[in-house]
C-alpha cells in the first residue's frame, strides 16, 4: 500500500501549496519498505534517536548505553561484587582553609554520613579550622554520624594526587580509633 501511494506521488508529483507550480516530489526511497532495516529513520529535534538505535536492537530507547571497547573483556568476580561487599566509601576532601568527610554507599550513591568543618556547629568549637586537630574532630563527628546510621564499615581509597599521610591519615585514624573499621587500599 506505502509502496504503492509513493510510486503514485513520484509519478505525478506534488502541487505547492496556494500556487499553481508543480514540484516533483523530493523522498526517494533507495531500497524496499520490507528488509526489516529502517532507512532514513527521523530524528527527534535535540538530536536524540528516538526510533532504532545503530544496530537495530532496541527500538524506541532514548539513551544510548556505552560500549565496550573490548566486548569479550573478562569482569573479574571481585569488580562484580566490589561494590556489595564493600558498600560504603570515605570520601575525604582537605583543603587550605577547611576538611570534610563523608561515607558513601557504592551503589546508590547516597552519602550517609557526613562532616566538615565548615558547618556552623564544628566551626565555633575550633580554633583552626584544617590542621590535624581539626582533623581529628572531623574523623571522630562522622564516626558518630556513621553509627546513627547503622554503617561500621568502610572502605578508602586515596585518590591520585593525595598521600596517605598528615591530615588524611589523621581522618581515617580517627575514624579507626572511635570505631568504624576502615579498609585501606593504597596502589
Amino acid at each position: 500500500m506505502l509502496k504503492h501511494l509513493s510510486g503514485k506521488l513520484w509519478n505525478k508529483g506534488v502541487w505547492a501549496n496556494g500556487s499553481d507550480q508543480f514540484r516533483p516530489c523530493l523522498y526517494v526511497p533507495t531500497s524496499g519498505f520490507h528488509n526489516g532495516k529502517a532507512h532514513l529513520a527521523p530524528r527527534s529535534f535535540f538530536g536524540v534517536e528516538d526510533f532504532l538505535d545503530d544496530d537495530n536492537s532496541r527500538p524506541y530507547t532514548y539513551q544510548k548505553e556505552k560500549k565496550s571497547k573490548n566486548p569479550n573483556k573478562h569482569i573479574s568476580f571481585k569488580q562484580r561484587t566490589g561494590a556489595y561487599m564493600e558498600p560504603f566509601t570515605l570520601d575525604v576532601l582537605i583543603s587550605k582553609r577547611f576538611v570534610s568527610a563523608s561515607l558513601t554507599h557504592r551503589v546508590t550513591s547516597k552519602q550517609v554520613a557526613v562532616a566538615g568543618t565548615n558547618s556552623k556547629d564544628i566551626k565555633a568549637v575550633l580554633k583552626s579550622r584544617s590542621d590535624i586537630p581539626a582533623c581529628l574532630a572531623i574523623g571522630r563527628i562522622l564516626s558518630e554520624r556513621a553509627r546513627e546510621a547503622d554503617v561500621y564499615t568502610a572502605s578508602y581509597t586515596p585518590r591520585d594526587r593525595d598521600k596517605f599521610e598528615g591530615k588524611i591519615r589523621a581522618v581515617v585514624q580517627s575514624l579507626i580509633d572511635n570505631g568504624i573499621d576502615v579498609k585501606v587500599y593504597l596502589d
